[in-house]
């Protein structure tokens, strides 16, 4: 039942921001383990897989945001920024998203877990060369650029 309740909110959420259109501004990560894969989330309220992340909250930065996400969903709470990747913007669904996608490591892989059920369906660790076939564009597009060694910008 409380993954209906986030799946209507989620809902809920891109309707109110088709009528208002609010600014947001979002840190995800690209969490890598020892083994070079990367950590997915699938979420109860949207199909496919993404990154890890979420909404930076008034009076925290990017980096307590995605600090913080990865602990809520992945319950991984000791994990190392290593740089960030990019700065996009993403604009589709009506969205108005300022996104930072930090590129992270951590030593305990094992520790992987859905921690919040409410809003995570799922976690996996994915090597890049095999990410699950419904991953999201977007999130191909950032670890492509992550393997590329590239600096990203521009569209989400």
């Amino acid at each position: 039942m409380p993954a209906l309740r986030y799946r209507i909110a989620g809902r809920a959420m891109r309707w109110w921001s088709k009528v208002r259109r609010p600014r947001t501004f979002v840190a995800r990560a690209i969490l890598i383990d020892p083994a070079g894969r990367v950590a997915l989330v699938r979420h109860h309220y949207i199909d496919g897989w993404y990154l890890p992340g979420g909404g930076v909250a008034k009076r925290e930065s990017a980096a307590a945001a995605i600090r913080r996400e990865l602990r809520e969903e992945v319950g991984l709470g000791d994990v190392r920024l290593v740089r960030v990747l990019g700065v996009y913007h993403n604009t589709a669904q009506s969205k108005d998203d300022h996104v930072v996608v930090f590129v992270a490591e951590t030593d305990m892989p094992e520790a992987l877990i859905a921690a919040d059920r409410r809003e995570i369906a799922e976690v996996a660790w994915v090597t890049v060369e095999a990410l699950p076939e419904d991953t999201s564009p977007a999130t191909r597009r950032r670890i492509a650029e992550y393997r590329a060694g590239d600096q990203g910008f521009g569209a989400w």
